[in-house]
């Protein structure tokens, strides 16, 4: 079942007939990817991501490369997608605070008030507007304390050299010994 697909349909208040209509496939085919009984091809996930604004290699999370995921699941780094309005199409190895149903397709400002948000929001912002790299380090209060991010993001480019969103990559900050 890929619930954060029905939730995130569902919070864009569309049917799966206007998702399918929208992906040029038939309703029944798009019921059966939501129950995952069915997994699309890349076209078909590619369809459905523009339809809703996500990153089609959310289809296809469950089968990353060993090596990529061995290495990073449970390390300090997270890696995120976010589309030119800054909501996240993808996003790996995140924090608990960051739940995947409560984050794809949102903006975090959108989901958290607080001083930490608007400053990655307007790194993003920056990255975009002057088409480079940013890096800075940014500190959330989160469930388990404070943790300092050493943020690097840049922008994501299409085929025709359009900054079309960016990708970051986030690493916890070792906190020194006492």
């Amino acid at each position: 079942m890929r619930r954060w697909l029905i939730q995130l349909r569902k919070e864009q208040q569309l049917t799966q007939q206007e998702v399918a209509s929208g992906a040029h496939i038939d309703r029944a085919y798009y019921a059966q990817i939501e129950s995952g009984t069915r997994n699309p091809s890349m076209t078909v996930a590619s369809r459905i991501a523009y339809h809703l604004h996500i990153n089609p290699s959310l289809f296809f999370s469950e089968q990353l490369s060993d090596p990529f995921e061995t290495a990073l699941t449970g390390s300090p780094i997270t890696i995120a997608h976010c589309d030119l309005e800054h909501r996240y199409t993808w996003l790996f190895n995140n924090h608990s605070n960051f739940m995947l149903k409560k984050v794809i397709g949102k903006r975090l400002d959108e989901i958290f008030k607080d001083e930490a948000s608007t400053k990655l929001l307007d790194i993003k912002k920056t990255v975009v507007s002057e088409k480079k790299p940013v890096r800075k380090v940014v500190s959330f209060k989160l469930s388990d304390g404070a943790i300092d991010y050493d943020v690097f993001c840049k922008p994501i480019y299409d085929s025709n050299n359009n900054v079309i969103g960016t990708a970051s990559v986030s690493m916890e900050e070792q906190k020194p010994f006492l």
